[in-house]
C-alpha cells in the first residue's frame, strides 16, 4: 500500500525503508516484482505454485542460499498447480528480464521446452527443481527421487493393509515428471511385490484438496471394500483425509501421503493418516540457487542433485531428523 505524505519526516522514513530493502524480492502468485537494482547476479525462480506450505519451504531454502552466495532472487508461481499456461507466462516474463540464471519447476514437462530453448540461445542457464523437463537444456535438476520415494510409500501401504486388498491413488497430475514419477513408483512397486493388492483406480486432482476430496469420495462409493488410498502430494493427501472423514471411513481406510505441512502432520498425530513421505523442501530451494550460482560462474554442477526423502509417522515424527525435514 502506498501513502502520500506532506511531512518531511514521513518522506524520510519512506526513504530509509526503501534503502533498507534487501535483494530477495519475494513475488507472489499474482506476478513477479521488478528486481531491485543491484550489481548482484539476479536468479529468477519460477515454481509450480505458491499456495502449499511445501513451496513456502522451498522459498526459504532459496533465500538462505541467496544470502550465502550473495545473489538476489525472485520467487513466484501460479495460484494452482493446474495453471500450466499461467506458469508459462511467468517464465516468459522472467526471460524478458534477462536474469543471470533461472530456477524452474515445470508443471508440464513438455510445454516449457520452447522457452528453455530460448533461454539457451541467450546463454541463461536453467536449473530445474522438484520436477524435471523432457529436455537436456537444464544444467541440473534438484529434486527428490520420486519413484523411489513413492515405492517406499507403497511398501508402507502394503504393510498397513496386511499385504492384500483394494487400494487407489489420488495423484496431483499426469503432466509433470513429479506426478508421473510418484504414480509409477507406487504402482510399479505394488504390482511387482504385492500380488494380493489390487489398484482399482487412479485419479488426478491437480494438487487441489477440494477436487481430491471429491475424487476420493467417488472412489470410496464405487468400491465400498476399499482398504487404502495414496495421496501423492500435500493437496492430494489432505483431500483424501477429508474424504475419509466425510464418508465416515476413519479407521476403515488407510491413508498414506506424500509431503508434509501442518495439516498432514496433524492428521498423522491424530491417527487420520498412517504416515507419509516427506521431501527436503528447504534443501531443494537451497540446492537450486547454489547450482544456479555455480552455473553463472561457469563451474560444473551435478546433472542430477538428489535432495533426499524420509518416511515419517506417529512413531518418529518428533525425532530431530524428521523435524528438520517437515515444514509446519
Amino acid at each position: 500500500m502506498k501513502k502520500k505524505s506532506i511531512f518531511l519526516g514521513g518522506l524520510l522514513a519512506v526513504s530509509m525503508l526503501l534503502g533498507a530493502c534487501n535483494d530477495k524480492e519475494g513475488a507472489t502468485s499474482e506476478g513477479e516484482k521488478e528486481p531491485v537494482s543491484s550489481d548482484k547476479p539476479y536468479v529468477a525462480i519460477v515454481s509450480k505454485g505458491f499456495q502449499h506450505q511445501f513451496w513456502q519451504a522451498v522459498k526459504q531454502g532459496a533465500e538462505k542460499a541467496a544470502d550465502e552466495f550473495d545473489v538476489k532472487i525472485t520467487f513466484e508461481g501460479p495460484e494452482t498447480e493446474a495453471q500450466v499456461d499461467k506458469q508459462i507466462e511467468m517464465l516468459r516474463a522472467v526471460l524478458d528480464k534477462k536474469p543471470a540464471a533461472i530456477g524452474f519447476a515445470a508443471l508440464d514437462s513438455k510445454a516449457s521446452v520452447p522457452l528453455l530453448d530460448e533461454a539457451k540461445e541467450k546463454n541463461i542457464p536453467i536449473v530445474a527443481f522438484d520436477s524435471g523437463v523432457e529436455s537436456e537444456i537444464p544444467v541440473a535438476t534438484a529434486s527428490t527421487d520420486n519413484k523411489a520415494a513413492a515405492a517406499l510409500a507403497a511398501d508402507k501401504m502394503a504393510e498397513f493393509i496386511g499385504g492384500k486388498g483394494k487400494i487407489a491413488l489420488i495423484v496431483q497430475d499426469q503432466t509433470s515428471l513429479t506426478g508421473k514419477g510418484r504414480r509409477d513408483g507406487f504402482k510399479e512397486q505394488i504390482e511387482s511385490k504385492y500380488p494380493d493388492i489390487k489398484i482399482v483406480d487412479i485419479q488426478y486432482g491437480d494438487g487441489d484438496h477440494l477436487k481430491s476430496t471429491d475424487l476420493a469420495k467417488a472412489i470410496m462409493q464405487a468400491h465400498p471394500d476399499l482398504k487404502g488410498i495414496f495421496g501423492s502430494n500435500e493437496g492430494s493427501a489432505i483431500g483424501v483425509v477429508n474424504a475419509v472423514q466425510e464418508m465416515n471411513k476413519v479407521g476403515k481406510i488407510v491413508v498414506v501421503g506424500f509431503d508434509s505441512g501442518k495439516q498432514q502432520i496433524d492428521a498423522i498425530k491424530s491417527g487420520l493418516m498412517a504416515g507419509a513421505v516427506t521431501q527436503n523442501p528447504v534443501g531443494i530451494g537451497y540446492e537450486t540457487v547454489k547450482a544456479a550460482v555455480a552455473s553463472i560462474k561457469g563451474e560444473s554442477v551435478e546433472k542430477s542433485i538428489d535432495t533426499g526423502f524420509y518416511w515419517y509417522d506417529k512413531d518418529n515424527i518428533d525425532t530431530d531428523e524428521i523435524k528438520a525435514a517437515i515444514y509446519e
